[in-house]
């Protein structure tokens, strides 16, 4: 699983012209789910991202994660996170999971963030067509991959 995690002061998911989720400060995970992910990788990214320690403390220094924060989290399915550009310059997607795979794992990933962070986790709609809004504070934006746990 690929994860690019933003915080923002805001942001928002609009499909067809209807906002479907939004939330203020905290942040936005765009997840990619790749066809060899399962409950290990889930459990590792939930684990850092509830945990990851990228808003100000009372001294202006990222030491705060979004459970001490109270923030909230948006989470976006996005398959071209598993792009590679290897060969060529147009992007390979063969090794994002297929749709019978990605929906389930990515549904348990909200899931599981939801019980972490003990609350409800708004999301895009998997496979839409999604315009994501966002004001990035900082801009703060980390990559993570489960499968690259030593990066």
């Amino acid at each position: 699983m690929r994860a690019v995690i933003q915080r923002v002061k805001h942001c928002s998911v609009t499909i067809e012209g209807k906002v479907k989720s939004s939330i203020g400060k905290g942040m936005l995970v765009l997840l990619g789910v790749g066809e060899e992910d399962g409950e290990e990788d889930i459990a590792y990214l939930v684990k850092k991202i509830s945990n990851l320690r990228i808003f100000d403390d009372q001294n202006g220094v990222m030491n705060i994660s979004v459970m001490d924060d109270g923030g909230d989290i948006l989470v976006v399915s996005q398959f071209t996170l598993m792009a590679s550009t290897y060969k060529g310059n147009r992007p390979s997607y063969i090794k994002a999971a297929r749709p019978e795979i990605s929906v389930p794992l990515y549904e348990e990933f909200v899931k599981q963030l939801g019980s972490a962070l003990g609350k409800d986790i708004p999301t895009g709609e998997f496979g839409a067509d999604m315009k994501v809004e966002l004001l990035n504070d900082g801009p703060v934006t980390i990559i993570m991959d489960s499968k690259q746990r030593n990066f």
